[in-house]
């Protein structure tokens, strides 16, 4: 799990897209190894968000990332940050959201990083969420964001509209602060 861990961090510390890729045994970009960002991560200096895996994951989440690309059946917990990087174009050939499942405290803002893998992407809320919120067209611009700060606890589902069917789903729970 500490690998998973490692990518994630340097994937929400960097927004570098390759070195998922690299990681999935694909060819092309950095292997990450050096850590280039002058961090090893073992302290959080890196800027990732510390998220750990939690196994407790609320049913309509499981039930709709259950074809997710990169779900694995946990949910990273992000309670306690003000603020959390989502990559947009993971996976070994970018049509996933890393991670797909997380935990926040009401208030807090989600930043949604595109890494300008897998052709554009957006981000738009599904039917069942709790709020509605979109990011407006497809982009396909690595360093490209969107934020969207959630106040109401409850569930938010989304996807990526021209990748929705292979897999590109996201679900964010959000708690009482």
């Amino acid at each position: 799990m500490s690998d998973k861990l490692s990518r994630r961090r340097y994937v929400a510390g960097t927004g570098a897209a390759l070195t998922l890729g690299t990681l999935a045994g694909c060819s092309g970009g950095g292997d990450g190894g050096d850590s280039s960002d002058g961090s090893d991560g073992s302290d959080g200096s890196d800027g990732s968000d510390g998220g750990s895996p939690a196994d407790d994951v609320p049913s309509e989440v499981d039930e709709y990332l259950a074809d997710a690309r990169l779900y694995d059946g946990t949910i990273m917990d992000y309670t306690g940050k003000d603020e959390v990087t989502v990559a947009v174009g993971a996976g070994d050939v970018g049509f996933a959201f890393d991670p797909p499942a997380i935990r926040i405290d009401s208030s807090t803002t989600v930043v949604w990083e595109w890494t300008g893998q897998g052709g554009s992407h957006n981000v738009v809320s599904a039917e069942n969420s709790e709020s509605d919120f979109e990011s407006g067209n497809t982009v396909g611009e690595e360093g490209h964001t969107f934020e969207q700060s959630f106040d109401d606890t409850g569930i938010q589902l989304y996807y990526c509209t021209p990748h929705q069917g292979n897999g590109m789903l996201g679900a964010i729970e959000v708690v009482e602060a």
